[in-house]
């Protein structure tokens, strides 16, 4: 009666083959939640399209090609906001009930008066980088949110990202 007999060499190769699986697996599914995500680099070429997009068809157009969700300034995680430097929003890729409000005394969670400090941050740089917490809506949590913004006359264009 032939008997089969787990060699260490039998089980090291079973062992191997489990573990680059598993390993191979992992991998699959973290380069498809980072897809999820758009980079940095990402939210500063769609701040300057949307830039250019408002000099070459004027405010209201682009406004409105903004706060169209699924439109082609949204990507993911990553669409455009304009805000007035006095807090007055103009267009918002993710929240339409926003528009037309002011919300310069606007708090994250941490109290954070972001808006205000996007304002004051125009003031004083052309472009530049805002961190603080907002919905993503891409997961529905409150998460850390880096926003680039580039001044144009008296608003700021913005785009930002989730999770960097």
């Amino acid at each position: 009666m032939p008997a089969f007999k787990w060699g260490f060499t039998m089980i090291w190769k079973i062992t191997t083959l489990l573990s680059v699986g598993v390993w191979a697996t992992v991998l699959a599914a973290t380069s498809t939640i980072a897809a999820d995500f758009a980079p940095r680099d990402e939210a500063v070429a769609m701040v300057k399209r949307a830039v250019v997009f408002i000099q070459e068809q004027g405010e209201a157009k682009a406004y409105a090609e903004f706060s169209r969700k699924g439109g082609q300034f949204h990507d993911r995680d990553l669409y455009i906001t304009v805000l007035g430097l006095d807090g007055k929003v103009l267009a918002h890729g993710q929240r339409a009930d926003f528009v037309g409000q002011n919300l310069i005394d606007a708090k994250d969670p941490d109290g954070k008066l972001f808006i205000k400090e996007r304002s004051d941050l125009a003031l004083h740089h052309a472009s530049f980088w805002q961190r603080y917490k907002f919905s993503n809506p891409t997961t529905q949590r409150v998460e850390a949110k880096d926003m680039y913004c580039e001044r144009l006359g008296e608003t700021n264009v913005c785009g930002g990202v989730y999770g960097s």
